[in-house]
């Protein structure tokens, strides 16, 4: 039985020393060097706990890491997120507007022209939206080849009066860097970056990751109807509006790009479960397919094979008309930007 409880409380001390010995590489204030120090010397402290405890000395290595733990969360529990820091050029303005009547303002919309994965000609514009004219919603999900590991996407798509949706706007939650600042998915645990919700055009949300990044982007057309459709994209940029207004921090599993969606969605479709495809974003799809929000009559595997736009957004690269022509041979998009009269599983027309 001491065995047992010895190795349950040595399996716990290297769990909190592998903890913050992480927290400190990511957030101690100061140079990287310092950083790396101040993480080996918690290890460092947390094997004089562990010795302890296989001396005979079972209490004190418990208070010994008990009492270091409280020091160090006193001083994490400090970290506040920022809204005011020299952000990166791709993430400086966050997707902040305002509904006036029948129209929605952004104030911020990404236009940039990118010329590699990490240079581009800036350019952030003022748009207004007819939200009558709001009539699709799109599904990106952008893997560059890690199992279940994704990004997504929400692209909003506005009909020009004669049934022809040629006007879009994708939204990406993302972390929001500093600039110069790598981007690390365990720094994601870790408080190294506040949360971002960016509004761009879809030439250039889209372009960066599947021409300039190489990565496999597929395009899902998305089971909602026109009030859902307001009601998210009005949620989208509130969320935003909230975060100019308190900063969050950006966290790998409990705000990312499909959880903080979840959140917002479910208030509009009630009854979504929690499922663990919310976490491995790659798997996304299959979760919204099975509660009918793809296309009916066809198979997870169908909608993802025509639904991959890689190639079509490579050879689209310059062209005016991006967003028509990788929507070619989408189920639920027509060649000439038209969207066909759906329905969903209820039988319920989609508008």
């Amino acid at each position: 039985m001491s065995l047992l409880i010895n190795l349950a409380l040595s399996l716990v001390l290297l769990m909190l020393s592998s903890w913050g010995s992480l927290a400190l590489l990511h957030r101690f204030p100061a140079a990287a060097r310092w950083r790396r120090i101040a993480a080996l010397a918690w290890l460092l402290l947390g094997g004089v706990w562990l010795g302890w405890l296989w001396q005979g000395s079972r209490l004190g290595a418990v208070l010994g890491m008990g009492l270091s733990m409280l020091i160090l969360l006193c001083w994490w529990w400090r970290l506040l997120p920022e809204s005011d820091l020299d952000w990166a050029d791709d993430v400086r303005f966050l997707a902040t507007g305002r509904q006036l009547g029948q129209r929605l303002v952004l104030d911020h919309v990404r236009c940039f022209d990118w010329y590699r994965h990490d240079a581009a000609s800036v350019a952030w514009q003022r748009r207004e939206y007819d939200l009558q004219r709001l009539g699709t919603l799109d599904l990106f999900v952008s893997s560059w080849g890690r199992p279940g590991i994704a990004h997504v996407l929400l692209s909003f798509g506005f009909d020009n009066g004669q049934g022809v949706v040629d006007d879009f706007v994708t939204f990406s939650v993302e972390v929001r860097r500093e600039r110069h600042e790598p981007f690390s998915e365990i720094g994601g645990f870790f408080k190294q970056y506040e949360l971002a919700i960016i509004a761009a055009d879809e030439r250039d949300a889209i372009r960066l990751r599947s021409n300039l990044r190489g990565e496999t982007v597929t395009l899902y057309r998305v089971l909602l109807g026109r009030r859902e459709c307001r009601e998210l994209l009005l949620a989208l940029v509130e969320q935003a509006n909230q975060l100019a207004r308190e900063p969050r921090f950006y966290h790998t599993v409990t705000a990312n790009c499909s959880t903080l969606v979840y959140a917002l969605i479910r208030r509009i479709v009630e009854a979504l479960p929690l499922d663990h495809r919310l976490l491995l974003t790659g798997r996304l799809p299959g979760y919204v397919h099975d509660h009918g929000g793809l296309l009916p009559g066809h198979s997870l595997s169908e909608l993802e094979r025509r639904g991959d736009i890689t190639e079509r957004a490579l050879t689209a690269h310059d062209d005016h008309d991006f967003s028509r022509r990788i929507r070619a041979g989408v189920p639920g998009w027509s060649a000439s930007g038209r969207r066909p009269t759906l329905k969903n599983r209820g039988g319920d027309r989609i508008e």
